[in-house]
């Protein structure tokens, strides 16, 4: 499926040539929370804290997968619990390492980072610099989850999108993505930036630095955990697949 925009949809268009074909590329950081065998002896005891949502972003891969699917758009995700190493930190980053993995010794955290951190990050930078070097500019959809309280807050949405205020076109997009969500699903919520900052570390922030916006969009997806398995949710899968779908259709109008 080819996906376009055009200059005067975005506030950088006049930057870019007409109708030139964007690339949807999903990615899911915190898709599962497994644990390799070789490290599963750090987690003995740990299995409730790794299936709550210290461990992984509850329904996230399934929404990905979803929209992967509809949209017929590729997807790279992580399986890997965020509490052995997080996919979604940059490694100088201190909360890269969780309370099971921060102590252990340097070259351990290294093969950690070489053989469970760094290929989805390779594999997605590939990706991007894939579709820019063929002319395009990559639209970037991270789907991530939340809980629906955390430390005695309640999070009053059901949706929100993360982006970089800075980068105008990134607001433009998620702007577009709101309006068309709010007319047809207005029983949803929605808020931009939060309950985090889409220009937080993380990795749409790290390929921000790689690619000027009029090349890369980097936004992120995120939903109330609540929905998950609720009687609503199979209707909002296809309302965000629908939604999206609308936003990059419109782009090319």
């Amino acid at each position: 499926m080819a996906l376009f925009v055009s200059p005067s949809d975005s506030p950088t268009g006049r930057h870019r040539h007409a109708m030139t074909p964007d690339h949807l590329l999903f990615t899911c950081e915190h898709g599962g929370h497994r644990i390799p065998r070789a490290y599963a002896h750090l987690f003995r005891g740990a299995e409730k804290v790794l299936a709550s949502h210290h461990g992984w972003d509850l329904g996230a891969l399934t929404v990905a997968r979803f929209l992967s699917r509809e949209l017929s758009q590729p997807l790279l995700a992580v399986t890997w619990s965020r509490l052995l190493v997080e996919a979604n930190r940059s490694p100088s980053n201190p909360r890269i390492w969780s309370r099971f993995t921060w102590n252990l010794p340097k070259p351990e955290r290294q093969r950690i980072l070489d053989r469970w951190w760094r290929p989805h990050r390779r594999e997605v930078e590939d990706a991007v610099a894939a579709g820019v070097a063929g002319g395009r500019r990559v639209v970037h959809v991270a789907i991530h989850s939340f809980t629906p309280e955390l430390e005695g807050e309640v999070r009053n949405a059901e949706v929100t999108l993360l982006y970089d205020s800075r980068r105008r076109a990134e607001a433009a997009f998620c702007r577009r993505w709101a309006a068309v969500l709010c007319r047809t699903a207005p029983e949803l919520r929605l808020r931009y930036n939060y309950p985090y900052l889409g220009s937080a570390d993380g990795l749409t922030t790290w390929l921000r630095r790689l690619h000027p916006e009029q090349r890369y969009l980097g936004i992120e997806l995120e939903f109330n955990q609540a929905l998950v398995g609720a009687g609503g949710w199979r209707r909002f899968k296809r309302q965000l697949a629908a939604s999206l779908r609308e936003v990059v259709a419109g782009a090319g109008a």
